[in-house]
């Protein structure tokens, strides 16, 4: 297929998507604020183009499928701000609408990057369409220029050990990395903690299959009911996204691991009380 006739197909999702949503995408996509060379990519490779495409997929998903409830997102603060969220299922669609939440609930609309895993860049056709569409590999680096820019990012200090958890393990959260609470005192950046309720039922994982994993190189192969049954779309789980009061730490980034723990384990406590919170008040897992 041609790159004319991809654009026209792209075109028409755009419409379509704002047809069903009544969410004027473009403008959306107008309110990004980014530093962009001759090529019209920025540093880090983001295209509007192609995040335009993204979103009406992204709109359809987030408003349609999951139709996704989001409270307290009028408290984002505007300028750098670090959204730490608790990480689940299976594929990243977490990341995918709280940056979606970001664009069509928050105002004014915040253009949020989230960190993705460093083998994510050895991957086909994802190495290219992530950085297209403003995500970034989760290097200390990257991020720091990030926030340096006053630009909001997503960070999911469980890792790879949050998303892969099978469903006994659902909304119990793994141990939270150290590395996101030094660059927010580093660049004196507020954290908003995030709850994400819903995904944990998306793809419910009875089984990671390490030695398959390790095989093809990936950090888990979960074993989720969609794939016994030859399915690969996500369960409709109905998605609540709960945006806390923003937190600013004082402290010093080269501080020794026991002092920066008891500042991650504040964050940490806000999450899961976030979670017990929106549990508690569910009534269906997809309704």
């Amino acid at each position: 297929m041609s790159a004319r006739a991809l654009r026209r197909l792209g075109d028409r999702a755009v419409r379509l998507a704002s047809e069903l949503t009544g969410e004027d995408i473009d403008a959306r996509i107008a309110t990004i604020q980014t530093v962009r060379s001759e090529t019209g990519h920025d540093p880090f490779g983001f295209d509007p183009d192609t995040s335009r495409y993204m979103l009406a997929v992204t709109t359809i998903l987030h408003r349609r499928y999951f139709r996704t409830e989001v409270t307290g997102i009028e408290a984002l603060p505007p300028g750098r701000v670090m959204l730490v969220a608790n990480h689940s299922g299976q594929l990243p669609l977490d990341g995918m609408m709280i940056a979606t939440a970001t664009m069509l609930d928050a105002d004014p609309p915040r253009f949020a990057r989230t960190t993705v895993e460093k083998w994510t860049a050895e991957l086909p056709f994802v190495s290219y369409i992530f950085p297209r569409t403003g995500q970034i590999v989760g290097s200390p680096e990257n991020a720091r220029r990030l926030l340096q820019q006053e630009q909001a990012l997503v960070a999911f200090p469980e890792g790879v050990h949050g998303i892969v958890k099978t469903f006994d393990q659902r909304y119990q959260l793994m141990e939270f990395g150290l590395g996101f609470m030094r660059l927010a005192l580093e660049t004196d950046t507020p954290i908003v903690p995030v709850a994400v309720i819903g995904a944990e039922e998306q793809y419910p994982s009875i089984a990671n299959v390490r030695p398959l994993a390790k095989l093809l190189g990936v950090p888990a192969f979960p074993i989720v009911p969609q794939l016994l049954f030859g399915m690969l779309a996500p369960l409709p789980t109905k998605y609540h996204l709960r945006f806390g009061e923003p937190m600013r730490f004082s402290g010093h980034p080269d501080d020794d691991d026991a002092e920066i723990g008891k500042h991650v384990w504040v964050v940490k406590t806000a999450i899961e009380a976030m979670l017990q919170e929106g549990l508690d008040a569910r009534e269906s897992v997809f309704f």
